[in-house]
């Protein structure tokens, strides 16, 4: 009969808590500059200009259809090779996983531009705004709360995919959950922790975006009525 004792494993909580800073910040990076880069590749995509519609697609279908892991040892090992530059765990997984969110933040933002009514467009032209200005103060803030839903999703399969980073000798939650596991020789214990942690987090990141979900439901209505 086996028996459980998390003790060795909280004795070494801080390493654990350090990887799970370290996920934070892979995630927090990603998101930031893959919302930044998305944008921009959906504006490009919606181009009418051959030139910066079709790299953009190109962009965009490559990193949404190969695997995550691939890119993430492409850009690990192979893209120093090219460019005779050491890339660092952490910058090849900030890199990695900030252009393969962007390419679905791309998808997302696109379909949510296009789903606003041509008319809100012509209203803001027929008024004198600029293309740009009709697309920051007219179109993207009605599309951006049709958007959210996919942007929290995203976000909480981002969290999850970083545990890809531990491949490439990143410290992140799991790596330390690995190392732990072979000193202490608890790998039952310690990967149960490390799945307890990894739900906590990602169940009230789930929360948060139910609540902002109702919220711009609550003011969606509001607005209509």
């Amino acid at each position: 009969m086996y028996r459980w004792d998390f003790a060795p494993v909280l004795a070494n909580a801080p390493l654990l808590a350090q990887g799970l800073v370290n996920t934070l910040k892979v995630t927090g990076m990603a998101l930031s500059c893959g919302l930044v880069l998305g944008l921009a590749l959906a504006l490009l995509r919606l181009s009418r200009h051959r030139w910066a519609s079709w790299p953009a697609g190109l962009v965009i279908e490559v990193f949404r259809t190969t695997p995550p892991l691939v890119q993430l040892f492409w850009f690990f090992f192979a893209l120093p090779l090219i460019v005779g530059i050491e890339m660092t765990p952490f910058v090849a997984a900030a890199v990695t996983f900030s252009i393969q969110s962007a390419a679905f933040f791309a998808e997302v933002f696109r379909g949510g531009i296009v789903s606003v009514e041509r008319g809100q467009w012509e209203g803001a032209l027929a008024i004198g705004m600029t293309h740009r200005q009709a697309l920051r103060r007219i179109v993207l803030p009605q599309a951006v709360k049709r958007m959210m839903p996919a942007f929290m999703e995203r976000a909480i399969e981002l969290m999850k995919t970083t545990t890809l980073v531990a491949t490439i000798s990143y410290a992140d939650l799991l790596f330390a959950a690995n190392e732990i596991a072979q000193k202490t020789f608890r790998p039952l214990e310690t990967f149960t922790v490390a799945a307890g942690i990894y739900f906590i987090v990602i169940f009230a990141a789930s929360l948060v975006a139910r609540l902002i979900e109702r919220r711009l439901a609550v003011s969606g209505e509001t607005t209509v009525h």
